[in-house]
C-alpha cells in the first residue's frame, strides 16, 4: 500500500486578493514618506533637474504652493536641500541667517506649519570645492568641519527646523552637533543621522540637482566603503552613544542587509534613503516602456519597509502617496 503523500499548502492564504491583503505582513503608509525638496535663489524658478524627471529646482515664490500640495496628498515630512547663488571655502551660506535653507523653512513654518520640516545639514552644497568640510592641502579637516556643522545645525533649528539631518559623515559629527543645539537651546530638537552612508555610485543626479559634485578628487575618504559591513555598524554605534535620534542608511536598495542590521540592534527609527540613482534608473525605464513604475517603486519601497526601515526618504513620494490614496 503506497503512502499517502503530504505537504504545506501555502497556496492557502493567496488565493484572492481580499485574503492576501489580510495576511499581508508588511504595509506602506503615507506617513511613512519624507519627500525631499531643493530651494534656490531667485524668483520664478521652477526648472526641472535633467537627470531626475519629475524633481525641481523651486525658488521661494513656487515653495508654498508645492508644500500645500505635499500636504494634501497626506505626506506629513519634507526634507529640505539648499541651492545657493554664492560659495565660498568654508560655505558661509550654509549657516548664515539669511541662507536660503534658512529662508525656506521660515516659510514652510508660517505658510504649511502642519509639515515636519527636516533640515539637510552639510556644507558641500555651499563650499566653492564640494567637499563636506574645511580643506588644508587638499585634505578635508575633521574637527574644525565640526564647528561649522554644528553651527549650521543651530542655525537651521532657530530657523524653525523640526529634525536636523546631519549628512557629513566627519567622525564625531553627532555630538557635535548634539552639543551646539543644546548649548544655543535646543534641546528638544532631534537628530536624524546619516549614520551609515557609502560612497556610492548612485548619487549622480542629487549632485546634478545640489550642484554638489566634488572639484577634486572624490568622497571615500570620509563615506563608507560599500563593502564594508561592520564598518557600518560600528559607525551606527557611535552615533547612538552620541545622541542621534534617528539613523539613516544610505543608500537604500542596495543595502538592505544593512538596514536589517542596523535595526536588529537599535530601538530607533531607521529611515532608508532611496537615493536619486535609484530614482533615475526607474523613471528612466519607466519612460522607455520597460518597466510598469507604479509597480516596481511600490515594491522596492516596501523591501525597504521588510528591512526594517521605519521611514523612506523618496523623490517618488507625492506619486506614492496618490497610489496609495487609489
Amino acid at each position: 500500500m503506497s503512502k499517502e503523500l503530504s505537504f504545506k499548502r501555502h497556496r492557502r492564504l493567496r488565493a484572492s486578493d481580499n485574503l492576501r491583503a489580510l495576511v499581508r505582513e508588511t504595509h506602506l503608509h503615507k506617513e511613512d514618506l519624507i519627500y525631499p525638496i531643493f530651494v534656490v535663489e531667485g524668483e520664478g524658478v521652477r526648472n526641472e533637474v535633467k537627470s531626475m524627471p519629475g524633481v525641481f529646482h523651486l525658488s521661494l515664490d513656487y515653495l508654498t504652493e508645492e508644500m500645500k500640495e505635499v500636504e494634501s496628498l497626506g505626506i506629513k515630512s519634507v526634507i529640505v536641500f539648499g541651492v545657493p547663488k554664492e560659495k565660498d571655502e568654508v560655505g558661509t551660506q550654509a549657516y548664515c541667517e539669511t541662507g536660503i535653507v534658512q529662508k525656506a523653512i521660515r516659510q514652510i513654518k508660517k505658510d504649511v506649519p502642519s509639515l515636519t520640516i527636516i533640515a539637510d545639514t552639510c556644507l558641500c552644497q555651499y563650499t566653492s570645492h564640494g567637499h563636506c568640510g574645511v580643506i588644508k592641502d587638499g585634505e578635508v579637516l575633521n574637527d574644525e568641519s565640526l564647528k561649522l556643522l554644528a553651527e549650521t545645525a543651530v542655525s537651521q533649528a532657530k530657523a524653525g527646523a523640526d529634525i536636523i539631518a546631519p549628512s557629513n559623515m566627519m567622525d564625531g559629527f553627532v555630538a557635535a552637533i548634539r552639543q551646539g543645539l543644546d548649548v544655543a537651546g535646543f534641546v528638544n530638537t532631534p537628530i536624524m543621522s546619516y549614520a551609515v552612508k557609502y560612497a556610492s555610485s548612485f548619487y549622480g543626479p542629487f549632485r546634478d540637482a545640489a550642484h554638489s559634485s566634488p572639484q577634486f578628487g572624490d568622497r571615500k575618504a570620509y563615506q563608507m566603503d560599500p563593502a564594508n559591513r561592520l564598518e557600518a555598524i560600528r559607525e551606527a554605534d557611535s552615533d547612538i552613544e552620541e545622541g542621534a535620534d534617528f539613523l539613516i542608511v544610505k543608500p537604500a536598495l542596495s543595502y538592505l542587509d544593512i538596514m536589517r542590521e542596523i535595526k536588529n540592534r537599535h530601538p530607533v527609527p531607521v529611515v532608508a534613503y532611496n537615493v536619486s540613482g535609484e530614482y533615475s534608473l526607474v523613471k528612466a525605464a519607466a519612460q522607455n516602456g520597460w518597466v510598469n513604475e507604479k509597480e516596481i517603486v511600490l515594491e522596492k519601497l516596501t523591501s525597504m519597509k521588510r528591512a526594517g526601515a521605519d521611514l523612506i526618504i523618496t523623490y517618488f513620494s507625492k506619486d506614492v502617496a496618490k497610489w496609495l490614496s487609489e
